[in-house]
C-alpha cells in the first residue's frame, strides 16, 4: 500500500510578490517613472495652470479642454495620478537602494584579498616583472608606494607567496547611493510641499472647495484652512492702507481659505518702471501683526527678497488695482441722449441707465491703467518678422495689424506714455456683457492726427477693437461730435449741401447748380444711413458701396467712385463749418491740419454708426489704490529638498569624476630567494587615463611597462 505524498506548497503567490518586488525595485522602472514625471512637468509648464474652464475652451475648444480638465492637466501638479507616480517612484527608488546598499556598503569594506592567482591574467591591465627582492620585501615595499599616493592596502601573506590588494575610489559608490537618495530626498519635499497634505485635510477632515463670491469673512468654516497647517502655498492680496490675514488657494474646482498666523497690513507699494513700460521694481512696505500677541514688525519685501515670519515665507509676486476711485463722464453718441457723471471703485458696480424706457445696466468697473508705454513705431507686421512683443507694448501693430506691406525692412521702435486707461463693463438684465476700454487722453497713432481710442469687445478671448475719435483743435472730441449730430439733422445737410454747390459752380450755371445738389445730397442721405428703409440698412462707407454696386456699371465705378468720394469729402466739410457757425465758433480753415482731422472723421463717422452701445464713458478724474499680491509658502519640505539637491550634486560629481580602481599585485619567490611580480588592475570604465595610470603604476611599482620590458 502506497503512502500519499505531502502537499507541495503553494509557490505561486511567493513568486507573483517576487516579481511585483523585482519590478519595483528594478532601475528600469524608476528611470520611466522619472521619464512620466518629466513630461508631466514640461506639460505643466507649458499649459497655463489653474485657470478658469473657461479660458482653456477659448484657447483650445471644446474637444482638447475637456481632455485637459479630465486628465487633470490644468492643475498637474496636485493631480492624482501625478501624486501616485511620485508615491511609486519614492518606493520603487527606495527599494532600489536598500536592494544594493548592502553590496555596495560591504564593497566598500572589502579588499579581495583572497582573489586567486589565475584571476589576474582575465583582466585587460594587467603587467609583470622579476624583482630582486624578496617577496616579502617587495610586498612591504609595493604597499609603501601604494599607501603613499593615496590606495589604501592590505598584505596578505599565502604558503606560495605574498598578495598585495589595494584599492581607491570608494566614493564612487557612495555617490551612487547618494544620487539615488536624492531622488527620493526630492520626492518627498514635493510630496510633503506639495497639495498631499491639503488634500488629506479635505478627504479626512471635511474641507471643501468654495465656489461663490461674497467678503472673505463670510466664507464658511468647512472651506477654511487651520492657521496649524504644516504646510500650504497660496496668495494674499493687500490694499493701499488695508491688512488682510487670509490667503487664498486655487484649487481645480474653486478656492480654499488659509488663515494666517499674522495680518500683512500694505503701508505703501512701490513700482518703478523701464522706459520699455515693464516694471523695474516692486516694493511692498508692510507691517506684519502677530495675531495671537499683537506684537508689530516692519518689513520690505521686494521680488526676489522675500520675508520670514513665524515659519512662513511671503514673496512679492505682482501688483493690481486695490479698488482705486473713478469718476466717469457718459458721452453720447446719439441726438436726444444726456451726459451724466458715475463715479464707482475698481472691483465695485454701479446701475445706470442710458434713457427714459432703457431697461438698466449694470456697470462693472475692471480696471485702471495709469501708466500705458507703447510702441507706436511698429510696424504692423511686426509679429510676422520677429514674433509677439512679449512686453505688449504693441497698441499700433494690434490696431494696424491687417494693414501694411509684407516686405518689411525696419522694425522702428518709439516707446510713449500714452496716458492712463480705464476699463469697464456693461451687463443686461440676461447677464450678457461687453467689455470696453477707454483711453483718457488723444493718443498720436503716427499719422499727425491724435485720436481717442475707444475700445469694445464681446468676449475674453476677443481682442478689443478701437473706434478712433479725431482730436479736433481744442485736443476734444467734441468738434467730431458736432459733426456726427449735423449728419443726423436733415435741415443742416440740406445748408451744408447748399454751401459746397454755391463754392463749386458759379450761379451762372443753374442746371449744373441744380444736378450737384442733388447728387451732393444723396451722398450724404446715403452716408447717414437714411438712403435705405429697413432696420438692417448699412450706413457710411459701406452704404455708398452698396449704392455704386446696384446703381452704377462696373465699368464706371472706378471713376464714379473717385467723384463721388471727392463730393462727400467737401459736403462734410461744409457741414462741419455750418456746425460750428450754429454754435458762434470760427470756421476752420483749410489747412492740412484740417485736411487731416476731416479725413480721420469720414472714416470715424463711417465706424461709430457700428458702436454697440449709444454712451461712451470717458475718464476725468480717479484716485488710485494699489495692491499688492504676495505668495506666502509654508514649505517644511524644502531642507528636504535643498538636501536632496546637495546630494544630488555630490552624487553626481562622485559618479562622473571618480574612478573606482582596484589593484592586485602578486609576489611569488623564486629559487635564487627573489621574487615574480604579477600585477593587474580592475576600473569601473576604461579610459586613455586609466591606460596612462596603470603605466604610471607598472613603472612605479615593478619597474617595468605593462608589456613587460625591464627598465
Amino acid at each position: 500500500m502506497s503512502e500519499s505524498s505531502p502537499p507541495q506548497p503553494q509557490l505561486q503567490p511567493q513568486l507573483g510578490t517576487r516579481a511585483v518586488y523585482e519590478m519595483l525595485s528594478s532601475m528600469r522602472f524608476a528611470i520611466a517613472l522619472l521619464s512620466i514625471i518629466c513630461i508631466a512637468s514640461v506639460i505643466g509648464t507649458v499649459l497655463r495652470q489653474h485657470e478658469p474652464a473657461v479660458n482653456y475652451v477659448n484657447q483650445f475648444g471644446p474637444f482638447w479642454a475637456q481632455l485637459f480638465l479630465s486628465l487633470k492637466l490644468n492643475a498637474v501638479y496636485s493631480a492624482w495620478w501625478f501624486l501616485l507616480i511620485l508615491a511609486f517612484l519614492v518606493t520603487s527608488t527606495s527599494l532600489c537602494i536598500a536592494k544594493h546598499a548592502p553590496k555596495y556598503l560591504a564593497d566598500l569594506r572589502q579588499y579581495k584579498e583572497n582573489l586567486r592567482v589565475q584571476s589576474l591574467q582575465a583582466f585587460h591591465h594587467q603587467a609583470s616583472a622579476h624583482l630582486a627582492e624578496t617577496p616579502a620585501q617587495a610586498a612591504q615595499r609595493v604597499g609603501s608606494q601604494l599607501a603613499g599616493s593615496g590606495w589604501k592596502v592590505r598584505l596578505q601573506e599565502r604558503s606560495d607567496g605574498w598578495m598585495v590588494a589595494a584599492k581607491a575610489g570608494a566614493a564612487h559608490k557612495i555617490g551612487y547611493l547618494a544620487a539615488h537618495s536624492a531622488i527620493v530626498l526630492i520626492c518627498l519635499g514635493g510630496l510633503l510641499d506639495g497639495d498631499l497634505i491639503v488634500r488629506a485635510q479635505m478627504l479626512l477632515g471635511g474641507k471643501t472647495t468654495f465656489s461663490g463670491g461674497g467678503m472673505i469673512a463670510d466664507v464658511p468654516e468647512q472651506h477654511r484652512l487651520s492657521a496649524s497647517n504644516p504646510t500650504f502655498r497660496g496668495n494674499l492680496i493687500v490694499a493701499e492702507g488695508a491688512q488682510s490675514g487670509t490667503a487664498i488657494l486655487n484649487q481645480s474646482d474653486g478656492i480654499l481659505l488659509q488663515d494666517l498666523p499674522f495680518s500683512v497690513e500694505l503701508k505703501k507699494f512701490i513700482v518703478e518702471y523701464y522706459s520699455t513700460g515693464m516694471p523695474r521694481l516692486f516694493a511692498s512696505e508692510v507691517v506684519l501683526h502677530d495675531k495671537k500677541t499683537g506684537a508689530s514688525l516692519e518689513k520690505r519685501i521686494e521680488v526676489n527678497h522675500p520675508a520670514s515670519y513665524q515659519g512662513i515665507e511671503i514673496y512679492q509676486s505682482s501688483f493690481e488695482d486695490g479698488g482705486s476711485r473713478l469718476q466717469l463722464r457718459a458721452v453720447p453718441l446719439v441726438p436726444g441722449m444726456k451726459s451724466f457723471e458715475v463715479k464707482g471703485e475698481v472691483g465695485a458696480s454701479t446701475q445706470i441707465t442710458m434713457g427714459e424706457g432703457q431697461p438698466p445696466l449694470e456697470m462693472e468697473f475692471t480696471g485702471l491703467r495709469t501708466i500705458n508705454v507703447e510702441n507706436m513705431g511698429a510696424n504692423p507686421g511686426d509679429a510676422a518678422q520677429g514674433g509677439t512683443d512679449v512686453r505688449k507694448v504693441d497698441l499700433r501693430s494690434s490696431l494696424d495689424n491687417h494693414l501694411g506691406a509684407g516686405n518689411k525692412v525696419t522694425t522702428p521702435r518709439d516707446l510713449r506714455n500714452v496716458g492712463p486707461s480705464v476699463s469697464y463693463k456693461l451687463r443686461d438684465a440676461s447677464g450678457q456683457a461687453r467689455e470696453f476700454n477707454n483711453y483718457m487722453l488723444p493718443v498720436d497713432m503716427g499719422d499727425g492726427q491724435p485720436v481717442y481710442l475707444w475700445g469694445v469687445r464681446e468676449t475674453l478671448a476677443d481682442q478689443f477693437r478701437y473706434l478712433r475719435i479725431p482730436a479736433d483743435d481744442q485736443s476734444s472730441y467734441r468738434g467730431f461730435l458736432r459733426l456726427k449730430a449735423a449728419l443726423q439733422t436733415p435741415a443742416m445737410r440740406e445748408r451744408a449741401v447748399q454751401q459746397y454747390v454755391a463754392g463749386a459752380v458759379e450761379a451762372s450755371r443753374p442746371a449744373l447748380r441744380e444736378q450737384l445738389y442733388a447728387s451732393a445730397l444723396k451722398a450724404l442721405v446715403i452716408f447717414a444711413g437714411d438712403g435705405q428703409a429697413g432696420a438692417s440698412s448699412v450706413t457710411g462707407l459701406q452704404a455708398i458701396s452698396a449704392f455704386m454696386e446696384q446703381n452704377v456699371p462696373e465699368g464706371e465705378r472706378a471713376k464714379a467712385g473717385e467723384v463721388l468720394v471727392r463730393i462727400l469729402n467737401g459736403v462734410l466739410f461744409e457741414l462741419m463749418q455750418v456746425a460750428r457757425a450754429d454754435e458762434g465758433l470760427a470756421p476752420l480753415e483749410p489747412n492740412e491740419q484740417t485736411q487731416r482731422f476731416m479725413t480721420q472723421s469720414v472714416l470715424s463717422l463711417s465706424d461709430a454708426l457700428l458702436y454697440p452701445e449709444p454712451l461712451v464713458f470717458e475718464l476725468t478724474q480717479f484716485d488710485q489704490v494699489q495692491a499688492s499680491v504676495f505668495q506666502v509658502a509654508k514649505a517644511p519640505g524644502k531642507l528636504v529638498v535643498y538636501l536632496g539637491c546637495l546630494f544630488l550634486i555630490l552624487g553626481v560629481f562622485a559618479m562622473l569624476y571618480v574612478r573606482d580602481r582596484r589593484l592586485w599585485v602578486w609576489l611569488a619567490p623564486r629559487a635564487d630567494g627573489s621574487a615574480d611580480a604579477r600585477m593587474a588592475l580592475s576600473t569601473n570604465r576604461r579610459t586613455l587615463d586609466v591606460d596612462r595610470d596603470f603605466e604610471g603604476l607598472s613603472q612605479k611599482l615593478l619597474g617595468t611597462s605593462p608589456s613587460g620590458e625591464q627598465r
